[in-house]
């Protein structure tokens, strides 16, 4: 497990204060190899006396039933807010009680050299009475370690990393050690928040937020918390002796996952998280008058007309010309680099990106601002969280552009143009104001085009037993889309044939790769890759004569029931949103007589806020056709609601759909209330797919 105090985002604005107590104490781990370099010798951790604003927890005493891997003798997590910024203390004793727990002793102290020191004020071995002082015979090295180059992010932090030698199962492990948690850019201005993990192992554990005088944040806590808390004048503690498990309600919205946490803030309310950080882009938006930008932005004027196209040629030059590094050097985890740096550099993590974006927005005329959001589905619930920027991990550029408002992400690849609709879903967004804006909730609404497709057309006119041809189409949106444009693009398309060659023929599926396409749909935001070739369709044949066959993408497996114990009452049930589509075209063997064909159940249906559809259809063309598709309508549903539909599961079609053909039977004829076109009559992966009921459809 990685210990760190801080949560990381996922594309460059990277959150403040977070200290928790987990499965294994926070900080100390079994760390892989990092790419790091050695600080010079002055550049030590100190050993220091513990704080005096530290009154150190009793250990306490190990059971003799005790079971798992570790006891926490004591664990204090202890966070001090003061003048100067903010400082967590870590305090433990961990008895080994099985081998694999020795890893604990691979000890890692990372913190941000820009706020402040690290330092350490005990590392002992207690053993059968004797008391083993670490640093009388080792001593921590310090790294500066970029351990997350692959994901193109220089943090700058240092680790001071020690492998605590000859470490028994048996032994108590002692350590003491405090490190500054405030980001630069804030300073003294706090936010945060203390928590409890979900299942930590059997122990004593406290946790406690405490200030000098002047520095009282706001606070709140969650309500298994606030049960328990201790407060007083300049402190709240919580203490825990063997915390039962407390998982939240299972298929439960995000938000429920908060179950111990103690949130703490010094801002007033979100417009004064919007104020502050207005002032940051507003000044890294300010280019100095003989700017390279200029004569970029005047390029752009006279090659494109009209504000949206401008806005779009902006856009791309950011997301071409200046590479993703997110950069937290010298404090930059808040702070981005101005516009001018960035664009000198050529590279630059969300915040500098955006910076540069707003740059030449102004310089074209086009009103534009920064937007905090949320990457991850953790952004459900900010509307009852206290301010706080930790909330957001990303930043990027909302822009009021010929009266419609678009979304401007300079971090994605340049296939990903000006929307009018975030790519990503954001739950709650905070724009960044001089004048302070409020925490501003996004319309939820579901998906209008299918996140996953999957196009199938077997051509069997040659026979039940000969090869086919082929045409398979697989579209992708969202994420996934780009991770496959950032794939296959990045090849060219002999190399692709190759590959998708080497790797597919002699399946199941195919015989021979004859052609393979792949495009990046702008419009609809689609990944689309075409394989064609000769395969052999997998009939189920019957001594007399029939055969069948299921054909691909075309069943629903049933849907859980949604069903918890009575104590979490009326708790919601969640689930992500989804839609995919899949469509098959068969071309019936020649010789055989239409009448004698068949298929299974059309289902259209909407259970647990999902709607589930399918449609087959036999044309006078010799084809039969199906369409399946599935979309969350509702991702979050009520109780009653839940109950209601548990008692429709028994009646669910979950049969896959189903080609059959006996030339010894005349089969009844389908009045399809909906005609379904063939995969090669319309364009499946445009807007107008009809991978749903027309009336559903419509109301899109």
């Amino acid at each position: 497990m990685r210990g760190r105090t801080k949560m990381t985002g996922t594309l460059g604005l990277r959150s403040g204060i977070g200290v928790a107590a987990l499965i294994l104490p926070a900080i100390l781990a079994a760390q892989e190899t990092p790419v790091s370099d050695a600080v010079s010798p002055d550049n030590r951790i100190a050993i220091t006396p513990t704080p005096d604003w530290v009154d150190p927890s009793r250990p306490q005493p190990v059971p003799d039933d005790v079971q798992g891997a570790v006891f926490i003798r004591k664990q204090d997590t202890i966070i001090r807010l003061t003048d100067d910024g903010a400082r967590s203390y870590q305090g433990q004793m961990i008895r080994m009680l099985q081998s694999q727990a020795l890893q604990v002793g691979n000890i890692a102290i990372a913190w941000n050299p820009a706020s402040g020191n690290a330092e350490v004020h005990a590392l002992k071995i207690h053993r059968t009475g004797r008391v083993i002082d670490v640093l009388d015979t080792a001593s921590f090295e310090i790294l500066r370690r970029e351990d997350q180059l692959e994901t193109a992010m220089l943090d700058g932090l240092l680790t001071a990393t020690l492998q605590v030698p000859d470490l028994r199962v048996g032994d108590d492990l002692e350590i003491e050690f405090s490190i500054p948690l405030h980001d630069p850019t804030l300073g003294a201005t706090s936010h945060g928040l203390l928590f409890l993990g979900d299942a930590p192992p059997p122990g004593k554990f406290r946790l406690e937020l405490s200030w000098a005088d002047g520095q009282e944040p706001r606070t709140r806590l969650t309500p298994q918390f606030d049960a328990v808390a201790q407060r007083g004048p300049d402190a709240v503690s919580l203490r825990f002796d063997n915390p039962s498990t407390a998982l939240p309600p299972r298929d439960a919205p995000p938000r429920y996952a908060w179950q111990r946490v103690l949130e703490f803030s010094d801002f007033e309310d979100w417009a004064s998280v919007s104020r502050r950080f207005a002032q940051l882009f507003d000044t890294a938006r300010a280019l100095d008058p003989d700017s390279p930008l200029r004569e970029e932005a005047d390029i752009i004027a006279a090659a494109h007309d009209g504000d949206l196209s401008r806005a779009q040629a902006a856009l791309k030059l950011v997301q071409q010309q200046v590479r993703y590094v997110y950069v937290g050097l010298n404090g930059g985890n808040f702070t981005p680099a101005s516009a001018d740096e960035t664009w000198q550099r050529r590279y630059g993590d969300c915040k500098g990106k955006t910076a540069m974006l707003l740059a030449m927005l102004d310089l074209l005329g086009i009103e534009a601002e920064a937007v905090l959001v949320n990457n991850t589905l953790a952004n459900d619930g900010f509307d009852q969280r206290l301010p706080s920027p930790g909330l957001f991990d990303h930043v990027l550029v909302r822009a009021e552009i010929e009266g419609k408002t678009y979304w401007l992400d300079g971090t994605l690849p340049p296939v990903i143009e000006a929307r009018t609709d975030p790519f990503f879903d954001y739950r709650h967004v905070l724009p960044l104001d001089p004048q302070g804006a409020d925490l501003q909730a996004i319309v939820d609404r579901p998906h209008t085009l299918p996140q996953q497709m999957g196009l199938i057309e077997y051509d069997a006119r040659a026979g039940f037993e000969q090869p086919a041809q082929i045409v398979q189409t697989t579209v992708s949106r969202g994420a996934a889309a780009l991770q496959e444009y950032l794939q296959f693009s990045s090849v060219s398309a002999n190399q692709l044939k190759s590959a998708l060659a080497s790797q597919l023929e002699g399946s199941r599926m195919w015989d021979r790769i004859e052609d393979v396409r792949y495009r990046f749909d702008t419009a609809t935001q689609a990944s689309i890759l075409t394989i064609m070739g000769t395969g052999t369709i997998d009939w189920d044949a019957d001594d007399d004569g029939s055969y069948s066959l299921s054909l691909p993408g075309g069943g629903f497996s049933p849907p859980s029931r949604r069903q918890r114990a009575a104590e979490y009452g009326d708790v919601p049930f969640w689930q992500e949103k989804t839609y995919s589509c899949h469509a098959t075209t068969v071309r019936l063997p020649e010789g055989t007589d239409l009448a004698n064909w068949d298929f299974n159940s059309t289902i259209d249906t909407k259970i647990f806020g999902r709607l589930y559809y399918r449609m087959m259809e036999e044309r006078d063309d010799r084809t039969v056709r199906m369409v399946r598709g599935s979309r969350v309508e509702t991702p979050e549903i009520s109780a009653a609601r839940a109950r209601r539909d548990n008692g429709r599961l028994d009646d669910f079609d979950n049969s896959k759909a189903r080609l059959t053909y006996d030339p010894s039977r005349t089969m009844d004829s389908w009045n399809n209330p909906q005609p379904v076109p063939a995969t090669y009559e319309i364009d499946w992966t445009g807007p107008d797919a009809p991978c749903l009921p027309s009336d559903v459809l419509s109301d899109d």
